[in-house]
């Protein structure tokens, strides 16, 4: 959406912190010995106290209040109460919701106790190229040199990125215009530009090898071609004329 008064500027202010909060009280409440649902449950409990409501449940009727994916899985997982968290699992939890009007959106993934499957460096890998993403965006700037940026210092750290996944639009509804921030530079791609107050989600997703998603027969989960593992994080920002405003910074990405 684009940012017109005041009071638009406070309720996205305000979606973003609801779920930016949300999402790094559920990260320090994840161990060892949990499940998915639990978690799930936990943020649901997050959410409400904030009067906000789950977007994926809201607007998809997902079976859960978070997606909340486990190793091999990266994305759209379902919380269940039979995946129970190990030591050295690789946990993604993307948080998005509603509150007065307003969505936003934001995920990260992390180690779940030791980093035994040597999973660290990607996962940092994904949080330094989002950030460096974001500083890159301002009003007028190409989306497709977005996707460059991502692709290039992936690729540097030894990584792919997945193709068919990629940050959106958000503000009045999950899913907005522009609806495909790729992961990875579209030749094609020339003319379309952020737009200055815009609100928008940008995210990462790097992977050890996968360069495309596979639906799992739940019909939701997400795992790459080539197995492996991705590490997602995600930020819901506004442009600016110059470096953009990171509404979702109280989750500590």
């Amino acid at each position: 959406m684009i940012i017109r008064t005041e009071e638009e500027l406070q309720g996205m202010k305000n979606v973003s912190e609801a779920v930016a909060l949300t999402l790094q009280k559920m990260k320090a409440y994840t161990e060892t010995g949990m499940s998915t649902k639990d978690i799930d449950d936990y943020g649901r409990q997050l959410l409400e106290a904030l009067g906000a409501r789950s977007a994926p449940f809201e607007t998809y009727s997902f079976p859960g209040y978070s997606c909340i994916s486990v190793n091999n899985a990266f994305a759209h997982g379902i919380p269940s109460d039979k995946v129970i968290l190990k030591n050295g699992d690789i946990i993604n939890i993307d948080v998005s919701a509603e509150l007065g009007g307003f969505w936003a959106d934001n995920g990260c993934s992390f180690i779940v106790g030791e980093d035994i499957q040597e999973l660290q460096h990607l996962i940092d890998t994904s949080q330094a190229i989002l950030l460096e993403a974001i500083a890159q965006i301002s009003g007028g700037s190409k989306i497709s040199d977005t996707g460059k940026l991502i692709e290039t210092m992936a690729k540097k750290a030894g990584y792919t990125v997945i193709r068919d996944l990629g940050g959106h639009g958000v503000g009045r509804s999950l899913h907005e215009e522009p609806d495909a921030i790729m992961n990875f530079y579209d030749r094609y791609d020339h003319s379309r530009r952020f737009r200055k107050d815009s609100t928008v989600a940008i995210e990462t997703f790097i992977s050890t090898g996968s360069t495309h998603v596979v639906t799992a027969a739940d019909g939701w989960t997400f795992t790459g071609n080539k197995g492996g593992f991705v590490a997602q994080h995600e930020h819901t920002i506004l442009i600016t004329a110059n470096e953009p405003i990171i509404l979702t910074a109280a989750n500590g990405i």
